[in-house]
């Protein structure tokens, strides 16, 4: 059986949209988009090091992968575009349309006895990107078993959180943690 990760970026408010450009989820009026950009030259490679080092497939909703999609197949060759470009990336979605990004599969139809059948098969780590509706969806069914989750010194007052307001209660267990000079933090923590 295979383990499932959260990768989440959120402000000290909880926001988790739009981290890294404004053009990547304005929904709901959302105008603060980039907040976490000037942060990311010192925060990528403790990602890379602490949550990405590891082979992993990914799980993504449809949103999170476009962005994605539209950026990573291109982008200059580094050891993180060889990492996400080979992995396979699983899309949750309805639309029908083909997905362009290699080594990509749909996951539909009832979505959670699909990702329950995908995580007891073998296979490496299933690391979710953003997607905070799937993530919404995972944590309603208990189907995270680790949450990795870097918190930025901004306050945005509103947008998408990591934890929604009616989130189903759960206790966690501190795993690891990490600190950055520019005041970001890493917190990971497993499933009570």
């Amino acid at each position: 059986m295979r383990k499932l990760a959260t990768l989440s970026f959120v402000s000290l408010d909880g926001v988790m949209q739009s981290p890294s450009s404004a053009e990547e989820d304005p929904s709901g009026g959302f105008a603060k988009g980039g907040w976490a950009a000037p942060y990311w030259e010192d925060v990528m490679p403790q990602v890379e090091s602490m949550a990405m080092s590891v082979p992993y497939d990914i799980l993504f909703g449809r949103k999170t992968y476009d962005i994605f999609a539209t950026h990573w197949p291109t982008a200059p060759k580094s050891n993180l575009s060889e990492r996400l470009n080979a992995a396979k990336k699983y899309v949750v979605t309805s639309a029908t349309d083909r997905l362009g990004w290699e080594n990509s599969h749909v996951v539909s139809g009832d979505v959670v006895e699909e990702l329950r059948k995908l995580k007891a098969q073998s296979g490496p780590l299933l690391q979710v990107h953003g997607s905070s509706e799937l993530i919404q969806l995972l944590h309603t069914h208990e189907l995270i078993d680790e949450y990795r989750i870097w918190t930025f010194p901004v306050v945005l007052g509103g947008g998408k959180r990591l934890f929604e307001s009616g989130s189903v209660p759960r206790t966690l267990v501190h795993t690891a943690s990490g600190n950055v000079m520019n005041g970001v933090s890493a917190a990971f923590y497993r499933a009570a």
